[in-house]
């Protein structure tokens, strides 16, 4: 499918673009722009979504803090005694 985003643009004398979608559309587009970095200066995605989230650095990082939130048990602690514990 990105060949064929490529191909269009070539055939319409298309040098740069901003490129856009929706659902899977989105991750067509994000795709295209990804391995094609000197034709898009941007990318537009609705419900779209990065491909794979646990492969960002940022995504690992926020689920390592969730795991270790979690594991603290806080719900049966009283306010005060839960906030000393996260200090």
């Amino acid at each position: 499918m990105a060949a064929d985003i490529i191909r269009f643009m070539d055939e319409k004398n298309l040098t740069m673009a901003t490129i856009g979608g929706h659902g899977f559309g989105a991750k067509v587009a994000a795709a295209t722009a990804a391995a094609n970095l000197d034709r898009f200066t941007g990318v537009i995605q609705y419900e779209g979504g990065p491909l794979e989230h646990k492969y960002y650095e940022a995504y690992q990082e926020l689920d390592s803090y969730v795991k270790f939130a979690a594991s603290m048990n806080l719900n049966d602690m009283e306010g005060a005694v839960a906030l000393r514990t996260i200090d």
